[in-house]
């Protein structure tokens, strides 16, 4: 999107995956973009958004990574950030319906902010780490709290389902986004809000996950990394998401995004 408006850029031949980033896809595709507006068309009205990048590495995220919603759920504020991992197979657009898994009981949604690396780091230094995003994106955390908690083994399996990880509409870069400033986070459940709060909650910033996280594991290009979730999540009110629901969310800078709730038996 530039200045308010969306244009077609399918004829650059980028595809945004692990090489476009390792290339410096970003800086390439506004290089060309500036070549070649003028023949670029614009796309006005109603637009179905894909997921923002392909084929994704994989998704590391943080766990209890906001203060508002380690208190909601009673746990102690985490000495150092929690790790896990969710499938890339979980990837979405957020113009996708979620879809239910079969025998859920209890999805929840978790408006989340996220990054996306562009360069590859280990053994990263926080006050370099930022050096190595390619941009910010609106994420959700999609969990099946029922296959996390209640059915043994670590969080992977409530994680991972197909649509559970919806990322974009846009990949932000931190030029665009002036990061790190405080950014507002909202998500609606049929119009009703659940969730309001900010990045300021954020225990760990994203100088501070990225060095620590290479501590443990190389970050590539394309991988993505999202930092966790503010208070109001389904599991904190015994609330949880049924066929034919609206979700709806937002991150100030990032955009917003909204999905239809569905069952695999519809």
């Amino acid at each position: 999107m530039i200045e308010g408006r969306h244009f077609d850029v399918s004829d650059s031949g980028f595809d945004y995956d692990p090489d476009f980033f390792s290339a410096g896809g970003s800086a390439l595709l506004k290089e060309w973009f500036q070549k070649n507006r003028s023949s670029c068309r614009e796309i006005t009205g109603s637009i179905h958004f894909d997921s923002c990048i392909t084929r994704p590495g994989k998704i590391v995220c943080i766990g209890l990574n906001f203060r508002d919603h380690a208190l909601e759920t009673g746990a102690k504020i985490p000495a150092e950030p929690v790790i896990f991992m969710k499938a890339p197979s979980a990837l979405c657009g957020v113009s996708d319906d979620l879809v239910l898994p079969r025998n859920s009981e209890k999805t929840d949604w978790e408006v989340e902010f996220s990054f996306v690396i562009g360069t590859k780091g280990a053994y990263v230094a926080a006050d370099s780490a930022l050096d190595h995003v390619a941009g910010f994106a609106l994420f959700n955390d999609y969990s099946e709290r029922h296959f996390q908690k209640e059915r043994g083994g670590q969080w992977t399996k409530g994680k991972s389902c197909d649509t559970f990880a919806p990322i974009g509409p846009y990949l932000v870069t931190a030029e665009e986004l002036r990061y790190p400033r405080p950014l507002s986070m909202w998500l609606k459940v049929n119009g009703e809000t659940m969730q309001s709060s900010s990045t300021a909650e954020m225990i760990f910033d994203v100088p501070y996950l990225i060095s620590y996280i290479t501590q443990f594991m190389s970050l590539l290009p394309g991988d993505i990394v999202t930092t966790g979730t503010p208070a109001g999540v389904g599991l904190a009110r015994d609330r949880f998401l049924r066929d034919g629901d609206k979700v709806e969310y937002g991150i100030e800078g990032l955009g917003e995004a909204s999905q239809v709730v569905r069952s695999t038996e519809r």
